[in-house]
């Protein structure tokens, strides 16, 4: 999978995680859970990009592993939600599984880059 394309993928898994609010049962609960989980996702593609204008190998290094942090976490919340009963598990389902593979493609990223040093 080429950089764009990978650029474009956490893109999108933003944007179907913004568009997850509408399909939620709504409580002062699942809106904190909610939060959390729209600032993870978003927070993957912010942090991908960033690492592109890392000054060396060890920032990269240091910004992908945020970039897998957070696409864990996402996959947390998104695990959440789901035992929680709050949204369905075919509109939730999706999202936590490319959660994990993002987190696991970032992970090998990551291990790649440190050997690399």
């Amino acid at each position: 999978m080429g950089l764009d394309e990978l650029k474009k993928r956490t893109e999108l898994f933003a944007l179907a995680v913004m568009k997850l609010a509408d399909l939620l049962l709504r409580s002062r609960t699942v809106d904190i859970i909610y939060g959390q989980l729209l600032r993870a996702a978003t927070s993957i593609g912010a942090n991908y990009r960033a690492a592109f204008t890392a000054r060396s190998r060890a920032d990269f290094v240091s910004k992908i592993t945020i970039v897998e942090e957070e696409a864990d976490e996402s996959a947390y919340w998104l695990e959440l939600l789901l035992e929680a009963g709050v949204g369905r598990p075919d509109d939730l389902n999706p999202l936590r599984s490319e959660a994990v593979e993002l987190t696991a493609i970032f992970t090998s990223s990551g291990k790649t880059a440190k050997r690399n040093r």
